[in-house]
């Protein structure tokens, strides 16, 4: 069975990268970094499943 994705706010993704917030809004907008999930609203998050995907790319580059 397949754990279901977590998630993590724009504060944890910045506190990951030791960033501000605005960076990881920007690096999604700007570059080859994933995208938000909108959950709600006003609720955006990033896939934990996603970043690490990314991180891989970035180790392999």
């Amino acid at each position: 069975m397949h754990e279901p994705s977590k998630y993590l706010t724009d504060r944890q993704v910045a506190e990951r990268y030791a960033v501000h917030r605005n960076t990881i809004h920007r690096w999604a907008r700007e570059r080859d970094f994933p995208k938000s999930v909108k959950l709600g609203d006003n609720c955006k998050r990033w896939r934990i499943d996603d970043l690490e995907n990314w991180e891989a790319r970035q180790e392999v580059a």
